[in-house]
């Protein structure tokens, strides 16, 4: 069993910066693929960015829409991964979630991950 807890949202005007931090909970975390993914309202939850187990070789991935501009980590021996959020958008509003999935997973596919956080709300102004 795995607990997520995201935090580091809030409020920032456009083309600021966030940090947001998932710490994970259980007995073990460098074998889970981890990934962030965002729900705006009326929306669908959609994946951001991902990174690979330790076994895959810690590889990134990113949506289009976010490629460029966030930047996800991990520290295992923290067992937290972090989203760097940089030139942030009104588009970007949204509530962010942490995910976690074991092995090598689709990272895209939100049925692919085990365990998810509550989220953490992020609201970019104009």
């Amino acid at each position: 069993q795995v607990q997520l807890v995201e935090s580091g949202g809030g409020l920032v005007q456009a083309g600021g910066s966030l940090r947001l931090s998932c710490a994970a909970s259980g007995r073990t975390f460098s074998p889970y693929t981890m990934g962030w993914f965002r729900q705006a309202p009326g929306k669908e939850r959609e994946f951001v960015a991902a990174i690979n187990w330790s076994g895959g070789g810690g590889r990134t991935s990113y949506a289009d829409s976010v490629k460029g501009r966030f930047t996800i980590s991990r520290d295992n021996a923290k067992f937290t991964v972090y989203l760097q959020l940089n030139s942030l958008k009104p588009e970007d509003t949204a509530v962010y979630y942490c995910a976690a999935g074991w092995g090598t997973i689709r990272v895209g596919v939100l049925h692919e991950y085990d365990y998810w956080g509550q989220g953490t709300q992020v609201t970019v102004s104009s």
